[in-house]
Parts: C-alpha cells; sequence; structure tokens
C-alpha cells in the first residue's frame, strides 16, 4: 500500500494547508495541536482514501466548555463528539505502535465544531480547507489514561435535552488511539512538521457527526467516567 501522503491531492492539499498554518503561526497564533478526520472505514470508502486526513488546531479556535458559539453564515454546521489525545512527548515520524503509545499523557472529551462547506468527495479542497474545522472545546484531563487506555469508557451525546447516541466503545468508529498518534506524526513528517508535545489530537468523532438543526441551542457530550463538555449556539 502506498503511503497516504503519495496520493497526489493529499499532496496538493495538505502542502497548501500547512503554508496557511505556517503563515498564521508567523503572523503571532499559537499551535493548539491537531485533528483527523474521515477516519471511519466508510469515509475513507467514499474518499478513496486509505488512511485519516489530517488539520491543524490553533489555540484561537479553542472555546470553553459551555460557550457559546454563533453559527451564523455557515453552511452546514457539525459537532463533533471525539477524544482529545494529549501529546507529553515529541513524536518522530517512523516509530511504532508502543512509542506513540508511551506519548500519550491524558485523555480528555472533546467537541469539535466544523462547518461542511465542501462536497465530501473533494479530497483535495477539504484539506486546503483544513477539514472543515471552526473550533474545539477540550473538557478536563484525565491522566491515568496515559498511552491510550480506553477500557471501561462510555461516551453519552445529549441534543435537546435527551440522550441521542452513546458508545461504549468510543475507538470503534475511529481507531486506536496509538495508532492515529503514529499516522499524524509520519504524516507531518513527510511534509516537514513534527508532532511536538504539549500539543493535542482530536481522534474523530466516536459516533456520526451530529449536523446541527436550526432549532438547536447546544449540545453535549460525557465520556464517562471522565467528564463532560458542552458547547452552545446562537444565530
Amino acid at each position: 500500500m502506498i503511503a497516504a501522503w503519495d496520493d497526489p491531492r493529499i499532496k496538493r492539499g495538505l502542502t497548501a494547508q500547512l503554508a496557511t498554518r505556517r503563515a498564521r503561526i508567523d503572523a503571532g497564533e499559537a499551535s493548539l495541536g491537531w485533528k483527523v478526520g474521515f477516519g471511519s472505514p466508510a469515509a475513507m470508502a467514499k474518499c478513496k482514501i486509505t488512511a485519516p486526513l489530517v488539520g491543524f488546531l490553533l489555540k484561537c479556535g479553542q472555546v470553553q466548555s459551555g460557550g457559546t458559539v454563533s453559527l451564523k453564515g455557515w453552511t452546514k454546521p457539525v459537532a463533533e463528539p471525539e477524544i482529545a489525545i494529549h501529546i507529553g512527548r515529541d513524536v518522530d515520524p517512523g516509530g511504532d505502535h508502543v512509542q506513540a503509545a508511551a506519548a500519550i499523557t491524558a485523555l480528555s472529551p472533546a467537541i469539535e465544531l466544523a462547518d461542511a462547506d465542501l462536497p465530501f468527495e473533494d479530497v483535495e479542497a477539504i484539506l486546503k480547507g483544513n477539514i472543515f474545522q471552526r473550533h474545539v472545546v477540550i473538557g478536563p484531563r484525565d491522566f491515568s489514561r496515559a498511552g491510550g487506555k480506553v477500557a471501561g469508557l462510555v461516551g453519552r451525546i445529549t441534543r435537546r435535552g435527551k440522550e441521542f447516541a452513546r458508545t461504549s466503545d468510543p475507538e470503534a468508529a475511529t481507531g486506536k488511539l496509538a495508532d492515529i498518534v503514529r499516522h499524524v506524526a509520519d504524516v507531518l513528517g513527510a511534509f516537514g512538521e513534527t508532532l511536538r508535545a504539549g500539543e493535542i489530537i482530536i481522534a474523530g468523532s466516536v459516533v456520526l457527526p451530529l449536523f446541527i438543526e436550526l432549532d438547536e441551542d447546544g449540545v453535549m457530550f460525557e465520556l464517562d467516567p471522565i467528564g463532560g463538555v458542552s458547547v452552545r449556539f446562537e444565530r
């Protein structure tokens, strides 16, 4: 199997995306970390890719839990309940599963807010647009989950005041967290970047993404027993 970044669509899209990231950081913005997207088997098949796409997070896009985000002007707002992986050491490309797991110091619940304003099949354009990324909400860290331990975690999503979905296998839709760390490090290495200590990776939606409807004013994601995060919407 060829490396993911040898796909011409990914090479062109990620080259442009990372150039944008470097320009924004040079202008004074700060890195928060990275994200993966389109990592479920169905999404990869639809996009004709062999591994998840990689995008970036900046600290200016972080929203405190319970905060409010304006969706005014968004095309198709989406909320994704995810696990945030906290990285405790630099991760070089080419490592193995054990090395990737050793870099994980904690896990957190997270909600990513995205605006799906491009056709899902246009991989190059999606990458250039940073995989729809707009905001991210990060919850409490659980350092007992170092190494990417997910045993016993249950994710529960609440919308309109009622439980909407739950999962007791938070890696079912995303793959193993350590494999995600290894993949991100390898992709970044191929483009002259490094996965750094202190950064996070949001690992992809643990259930199907939630397309936010006009009457919705918020969503909550609880990752028991770690804790929960929530975000409110205005238009």
